[in-house]
């Protein structure tokens, strides 16, 4: 396997960081149960206000129990979501990242490769509907508020 190019921009060391983003990187270790700073973050970290952020909307929607919202969707779901997007969106590092968690959350890989089939499937089957231009002629019926 080759090595693969180094990030745009310097990471931020942990043992570097700024009282505002070492605040930070604490509560994504906390918060995600895991002793490191993923390199995302400490690539974000190169601009606190951006890590800030991008930090407290993933906070909140990947991890609402930690924000004291409660969500309809569990983590697993949550995390099939993101996995789904990112190998759509054809990212490395955040396809790697959600498969870690989902692993974490107990899933085998036969899982792993079902997601993987849908995802695909549906890549698949929303382009040729793009490509054809198929006018839609399903639509949800009206959803109604709890």
């Amino acid at each position: 396997m080759s090595e693969l190019p180094p990030a745009t921009v310097s990471l931020v060391p942990e043992d570097q960081a700024s009282q505002r983003v070492a605040k930070i990187f604490a509560d994504i270790r906390q918060t995600k149960e895991i002793d490191f700073v993923p390199n995302f973050w400490k690539t974000l970290a190169t601009e606190p206000e951006l890590l800030e952020s991008v930090w407290k909307h993933l906070k909140k929607w990947m991890h609402p129990e930690a924000t004291g919202r409660a969500s309809r969707l569990d983590a697993k779901t949550r995390e099939i979501i993101a996995l789904a997007v990112s190998a759509t969106n054809a990212c490395p590092y955040c396809t790697n990242s959600h498969t870690a968690a989902l692993v974490k959350l107990g899933v085998d890989p036969e899982t792993l490769g079902e997601v993987m089939a849908i995802v695909g499937l549906f890549n698949q089957t929303n382009a040729l509907a793009n490509g054809y231009q198929i006018q839609p002629d399903v639509f949800p019926s009206s959803i109604e508020q709890a």
